[in-house]
């Protein structure tokens, strides 16, 4: 085996529970979830210092849009305050872009640089900590601790885009809650199931993800719930966007945080790291799929996922059937439907699609999830000594993928990264509709949902088709009725008419009545 051969030789995570006026600063969380790994790996903290490759997966709070405008004290370099406070200087040192990819990313990328004799030692870390970062600012318990007087700006990876354009985000595209029941209306519509019917395959789908987290101890929720449990609508199981209730909705308002320790073989070998520790990557890939929901060739399937996934599987020289362990990204149920129909894994395949119990359930510490995966793949892949583990990153809106198969058998040749941007090519050209920005005229609806408050229903979302087959984004009228309809029956492929929107900024589209 050669040695430079990149090697993944620890892991740590870290969930705290506690009550909000102990909570943990985020270098903190960083700190505790690195000295783990370290751990974990059988070294001394003090290897620590020897870093010289660290990547810090981005917060929450420092994404664009409404959270990194929040009046809070923060980070502004997170990697250059954690090599600080662990003693490193490593020669790279990066903060990643907002998306749930950046992990699987970010250890793609050091692997590179390992093989290419760049780096030696790194470290991929990353927290999240919504949870009590809200309980403090409703109870005013302040953030002492949660910055330092370093002032400068890290270097980034990572694709820096928004995931919506402005008229995407005046109708409620950016944010995921509104726009992931786009993707599973789409998956019922494409399918012909009844509302009754599709529902109980969702319940179905996420209750044995509930299962796992149930009995893994790092979970946010460790609640093992029935497939009906999980669908029907009450009043802790409210509705947030038709036709997902909260329980099948991504939460991120948890205190996570996970780092792998990553290494040559060669400076594994020098660091004394026992090779029962050792699992490696054996096959990755990134790519991102037409970048804004309006340019997509429709609302159910994701090329970037069946190519990253393929070139992972073909560069560690496997095929499906080889794979013992699979965590499938679970941010919504469309998000864990097209990745396995993409890759051609069953909803009900027996080797289970979670090994956390996925983001609803296990937690979804905002960008760091897929973190917390590997992890737990390392661990459940050195129960099982040559059996093969892949996970799947998602970032955005079904935007950014990124793979991981890994295994504890030795790595044989030279490990080669392929170029992002040969898959990124292919992608890139696929066709896609014209969009039409300011519609008018009869339409069809091709996706949709409909947004709810604490309160209830509030706006319908429709993704359309012009009668020359333009797409566009509109909001329905805010009326009851309206609303109600598009949630007691099928409302794809139902026809109305489009307009400008009494506001002047947005699109209008009104359904037929029944």
């Amino acid at each position: 085996m050669r040695d430079d051969t990149p090697v993944l030789i620890g892991a740590g995570q870290f969930t705290f529970r506690g009550p909000a006026e102990n909570s943990l600063p985020p270098l903190e969380l960083l700190k505790i979830a690195a000295k783990r790994a370290v751990a974990d790996a059988g070294l001394e903290g003090t290897v620590l210092a020897r870093l010289d490759a660290l990547a810090v997966v981005a917060f929450s709070i420092d994404a664009p849009g409404g959270l990194s405008k929040l009046p809070l004290p923060r980070l502004s370099d997170p990697p250059a305050s954690l090599a600080r406070a662990i003693g490193a200087d490593p020669a790279w040192a990066v903060y990643t872009e907002t998306g749930g990819n950046s992990p699987q990313q970010a250890i793609n990328v050091l692997a590179e640089r390992i093989a290419r004799g760049e780096s030696q030692l790194g470290l991929v870390t990353g927290a999240e900590f919504l949870g009590s970062l809200m309980k403090r600012m409703k109870n005013g318990l302040g953030f002492d601790g949660w910055a330092d007087e370093l002032d400068t700006k890290p270097a980034r990876i990572g694709d820096p885009r928004p995931g919506v354009t402005r008229q995407e985000a005046a109708h409620g595209l950016g944010y995921p809650v509104n726009t992931y029941p786009l993707f599973e209306n789409a998956l019922r519509g494409r399918d012909g199931r009844s509302l009754r019917d599709h529902q109980a395959r969702l319940g179905a789908l996420f209750s044995p993800f509930t299962k796992v987290a149930a009995a893994d101890p790092e979970a946010w929720f460790p609640v093992e719930r029935s497939p009906e449990e999980l669908v029907t609508v009450t009043e802790r199981n409210r509705m947030v966007g038709y036709p997902y209730p909260k329980y099948l909705n991504a939460i991120m308002e948890v205190d996570q945080s996970a780092a792998v320790l990553v290494a040559s073989v060669g400076m594994a070998r020098e660091l004394g790291v026992p090779e029962d520790r050792w699992v490696f990557l054996h096959g990755c890939a990134d790519a991102a799929d037409l970048w804004y929901p309006l340019q997509r060739q429709d609302f159910h399937s994701s090329p970037a996922i069946r190519l990253t996934g393929q070139r992972a599987l073909q560069m560690a020289g496997i095929g499906l059937d080889d794979l013992d362990l699979i965590d499938l990204y679970s941010c919504f149920p469309s998000a864990v439907q097209v990745a396995a129909e993409e890759l051609g894994i069953a909803l009900d395949d027996p080797r289970g699609l979670t090994v956390t119990g996925g983001l609803p359930y296990f937690g979804g510490p905002g960008n760091n999830y897929s973190l917390h995966a590997v992890a737990r793949l390392m661990e459940r892949l050195r129960e099982r000594p040559g059996a093969w583990g892949l996970s799947t990153a998602n970032g955005w809106f079904l935007t950014k993928q990124s793979v991981g198969v890994y295994s504890t058998r030795p790595f044989e040749g030279e490990w080669r990264r392929e170029d992002p941007a040969v898959i990124q090519k292919q992608i890139d050209a696929l066709p896609h509709p014209p969009i039409a920005e300011k519609p008018e005229g009869r339409a069809t609806i091709e996706t949709y949902t409909v947004v709810h408050t604490r309160q209830g229903p509030r706006m319908g979302i429709v993704i359309g088709r012009t009668q020359d087959g333009a797409r566009f984004v509109a909001n329905t009228p805010e009326d009851a009725q309206v609303l109600a309809d598009l949630e007691s029956r099928e409302g794809v492929g139902r026809t109305g008419a489009v307009g400008p929107h009494p506001d002047g900024v947005r699109n209008l589209f009104t359904p037929d009545a029944a």
